[in-house]
């Protein structure tokens, strides 16, 4: 089996020869457990993008929102957010449409040709359309827009959802496997919002994305962190294939029981305590609870991965990898 078709059979709950993985680390680690995805070279326009000053930790990104990190190794928070005042300004805010009239997507075909790999534009090839609400209007008063549901959130909304759908459009129409879309939806305990809300307000637009994306053959993959196991059903039903989630946030067993065989899970192990502070045998067990929850019979459903953070042992997650080739 090739890295694409060992991906493609887990989502398609089909066997596998071995559990495809997503592997971030470099070095000995990647020849030892080879990572079965891989992303395709392409670039954007620079859109509002400035460069961070020499010994600073703040920038701008495309849309105009300021960043600052307080450590390196983190993507920090923004700090200055264009709509953050009052709504007057949406009047005339445009998203960055030049980031995607200046794309450079001529080598993407070229990179899915030239690998076996399964090949997904990862973080930036897809969608985030409540943290970019969030970014413009700044996440307090996003929630206050969210519980009053006054004419601009909904203007806000749709010309964000048009953005993301204009670029998930330009990657539908190349070779890629899949796109990606990333939202973080959880508390620890709890979704941000009710989950009628997120029904009513942003259930369709990721229809949208999920539609673009099988209208043109391609898997959607979704990255969520927290509990997020109320709105499964409804990601599973609009057509989302793999879900990248905090798994130990919630119940696993119960997430087998309920989900399994009807979305893939794509990861991850605990990465607040475990891969932190935990012991190698401690994460092991881990990579074997989530096996056995979500492939109790057949070997397939599950792409082993983790998240790499700035703190985590590199022998656990080593021994992450390790783990699922066992298995």
């Amino acid at each position: 089996m090739t890295s694409r078709e060992r991906i493609k059979c887990a989502l398609d709950f089909k066997l596998v020869d071995r559990i495809p993985i997503e592997n971030p680390l470099s070095g000995e680690s990647q020849e030892r457990f080879p990572t079965d995805m891989s992303q395709p070279r392409y670039s954007y326009g620079p859109g509002r993008s400035r460069k961070q000053e020499h010994g600073s930790r703040r920038y701008t990104d495309v849309w105009g929102c300021v960043w600052d990190a307080a450590e390196d190794g983190v993507c920090g928070e923004v700090v200055e957010s264009p709509l953050r005042a009052d709504w007057s300004a949406l009047a005339h805010f445009q998203p960055p449409w030049d980031v995607l009239e200046q794309a450079d997507l001529s080598h993407v075909n070229q990179s899915c040709a030239g690998s076996d790999k399964f090949i997904i534009p990862m973080w930036g090839g897809g969608a985030n359309l409540f943290e970019r609400m969030q970014h413009l209007r700044g996440t307090e008063n996003l929630f206050l827009d969210l519980a009053y549901l006054d004419p601009e959130i909904y203007r806000l909304r749709d010309m964000v959802h048009d953005y993301y759908c204009r670029q998930i459009k330009l990657w539908v129409d190349t070779d890629v496997d899949a796109i990606h879309l990333h939202d973080d939806w959880g508390t620890q305990q709890a979704l941000l919002i009710s989950p009628a809300l997120w029904r009513e307000f942003f259930k369709p637009l990721y229809k949208d994305y999920c539609d673009l994306a099988h209208s043109k053959g391609k898997y959607v993959v979704m990255h969520s962190d927290g509990f997020i196991q109320d709105i499964l059903p409804d990601l599973i039903e609009i057509g989302v294939n793999a879900i990248n989630a905090q798994l130990f946030c919630m119940n696993i067993e119960s997430l087998g029981e309920r989900f399994r065989g009807k979305m893939c899970f794509w990861g991850e192990i605990d990465r607040q305590y475990l891969l932190t502070r935990g012991s190698v045998e401690e994460v092991r067990a881990a990579v074997r609870r989530v096996a056995k929850a979500f492939m109790p019979e057949k070997k397939t459903g599950v792409v082993g991965q983790l998240h790499w953070g700035k703190d985590h042992k590199y022998e656990n997650m080593v021994a992450v990898f390790d783990e699922w080739s066992k298995i």
